[in-house]
């Protein structure tokens, strides 16, 4: 666990971060366009604050994979009865 947000917009800020971190390595080069990870961003931050987790994937330079997930508690719409962890 890297974080704890209170903010769907700042972990999806994050998010964002850890993205463009990586877009250069992509191996499709339309996933590091900056509009659609701008669009990938924005589709977090809703999805967050309706308590759902967002799970990301990504082809890098082979042999890589870069997986990054943002979970939802407090409520999490899927297994509401869950604590939150803390960072």
């Amino acid at each position: 666990m890297r974080g704890t947000w209170e903010e769907a917009k700042e972990a999806a800020a994050r998010l964002g971060e850890r993205l463009a971190e990586y877009a250069p390595r992509f191996a499709a080069e339309h996933d590091g366009d900056t509009a659609r990870l701008a669009r990938l961003v924005d589709a977090a931050a809703e999805r967050l604050r309706a308590g759902g987790d967002v799970p990301y994937g990504h082809y890098l330079e082979r042999p890589s994979y870069l997986s990054l997930a943002v979970v939802t508690c407090s409520p999490n719409r899927t297994l509401p009865e869950l604590p939150c962890p803390r960072a």
